[in-house]
């Protein structure tokens, strides 16, 4: 199978349970946070989708200039905009070539280090399960008791 591929299905094997999360949260409860320090629902939502966006589109381009540009989008409903950007990061995703996977990308002036396309992927995913287990504390504390399982296999 190949690289680009077996990402596709390893991101979304997590994402699909973040939508499921995002799913649950009513807009009355968009401003919803757990702590005085907490980010609200939909800034944890928001920002766990449009992180992972801003680092495939890095991993994809090579430029880490790309974590410049504020992501905003006019979409309101936390559901669709997860739709959107889960889309958008799987198309960066799958056309990917091996090449990109290897390349190394210097990023030194963010994270103190160059790293292969590949390893900043993992960081991506590693930030997404980490913020998808704060998720599940937020809908639980919502009220919600019927929750997935913390990744979907097909």
């Amino acid at each position: 199978m190949p690289r680009a591929q077996q990402w596709v299905q390893y991101f979304l094997s997590h994402r699909h349970v973040t939508m499921e999360l995002i799913n649950k949260i009513d807009e009355a409860h968009y401003d919803f946070k757990p702590t005085p320090t907490s980010m609200t629902a939909k800034q944890l939502a928001t920002h766990m989708v449009f992180s992972f966006y801003n680092f495939a589109n890095v991993a994809k381009h090579g430029d880490p200039a790309l974590f410049q540009p504020k992501m905003e989008d006019p979409e309101t409903n936390l559901a669709k905009l997860a739709e959107t950007y889960t889309e958008k990061t799987k198309q960066l995703l799958e056309s990917m070539s091996d090449e990109e996977f290897n390349r190394t990308i210097d990023l030194t002036a963010i994270f103190g280090v160059q790293m292969s396309a590949k390893q900043l992927l993992q960081m991506a995913m590693d930030h997404e399960i980490h913020h998808k287990g704060q998720l599940f504390v937020y809908v639980r504390e919502m009220g919600h008791t019927d929750l997935p399982l913390f990744v979907k296999r097909s």
